[in-house]
């Protein structure tokens, strides 16, 4: 499985994908920017048709750039964007994957019609660019089957190898009226066996627990920004076990690590914690968000590594048992694996 870093063009700081870099990670294979970013900065729009997304951004061509079509930003402003600057901005800047130029997110919250309407506009917009290596985007949600069903039907969507699944950032946050979370895994395993010969991109996943989830669920690619907000909020993330906060910024709140906790990141192998210890996650100011963000990110790299390694030598049941401290998601997994009926289903899934 794919972790796709998403990177923001007001601070691109850790370079994380450069060797000159303190905070290389030379794991990352993929990062992704958001046009919403390159709609609001003008001159930097321009700069990166000209030279083209990998020599603008200095990203090496071995690491991949996703491009994200900015719908959550645009949807949370009531804004729209012309197709035709989408088009224009996809095939100068040249990025390695590319959605539709717009979909329409429901948010759980919404009256069925209004989210038959974003399902409506949402397919439009998928049936008018079945070409050039635009990818479909479908949303998990309460029209989902109605979504599969529309993409099959439809002959050039259907034979596209890759699709986008959208929709469940708002049901994550648990934004009001947001769908159980057995609701949004049953829905993403649906998904799974109907596009069962397809790349499938999950957009947003944060933390480490639900990189579990996505690996289960045969996800191929994920992509999280949490990596950045958790260290711009004083957050850390360790393998197998929730947030921690470790610097106190501003207003944010959260919990802090216990002793055995502190040991961890003492001894963690990231090269932030490598070269300044616990004392750079604590810093505050750039230096410290850089720390915290490089830990935050080696450990997604880390995490997923794990997990895909236990799957392929069939020791995943057992061992994520003892490693999983997570007592919101801890139970997801185990219901998941019990949908899945492990271990038959977990080779199937490794498989595709």
């Amino acid at each position: 499985m794919l972790v796709v870093a998403g990177l923001s063009l007001t601070n691109l700081h850790p370079r994380v994908w450069d060797p000159s870099s303190p905070f290389y990670l030379p794991h990352l294979r993929a990062v992704m920017v958001s046009y919403a970013d390159f709609h609001r900065m003008p001159a930097r729009r321009r700069a990166a048709m000209a030279s083209g997304l990998h020599a603008y951004l200095g990203i090496p061509q071995h690491v991949k750039v996703y491009l994200d079509n900015g719908a959550f930003y645009f949807i949370q402003r009531d804004g729209e964007t012309p197709p035709e600057d989408y088009e224009t901005f996809v095939a100068e800047a040249r990025p390695d994957w590319w959605p539709i130029p717009r979909d329409y997110i429901p948010i759980p919250s919404m009256s069925r019609a209004k989210q038959l309407d974003c399902f409506t506009r949402t397919m439009a917009v998928n049936c008018a660019y079945p070409h050039d290596g635009y990818v479909p985007i479908v949303h998990i949600g309460e029209l989902l089957d109605e979504y599969i069903a529309a993409v099959l039907a439809h002959d050039r969507l259907a034979a596209k190898p890759s699709i986008g699944l959208g929709g469940i950032v708002p049901n994550l946050l648990r934004k009001p009226k947001a769908r159980p979370y057995h609701d949004v895994l049953t829905g993403l395993h649906r998904a799974r066996r109907a596009f069962r010969e397809k790349q499938l991109h999950l957009f947003g996943v944060g933390g480490t627990a639900t990189l579990h989830l996505a690996a289960l669920l045969g996800i191929d690619s994920v992509d999280s920004t949490g990596w950045r907000n958790r260290a711009a909020r004083g957050i850390v993330q360790l393998l197998g076990r929730g947030d921690r906060m470790v610097a106190k910024m501003g207003s944010w709140r959260g919990r802090e690590p216990d002793r055995r906790e502190w040991e961890l990141l003492a001894a963690c192998q990231c090269p932030a914690c490598q070269h300044w210890g616990v004392e750079g996650l604590r810093a505050r100011g750039l230096q410290g968000f850089c720390h915290r963000a490089t830990h935050n990110l080696w450990t997604l790299l880390e995490e997923a590594r794990l997990i895909e390694a236990h799957l392929a030598d069939g020791s995943y049941t057992t061992w994520y048992a003892g490693h999983i401290e997570n007592s919101i998601y801890r139970p997801l997994i185990d219901e998941l694996l019990r949908v899945l009926e492990a271990p038959d289903q977990l080779q199937d899934q490794r498989a595709r």
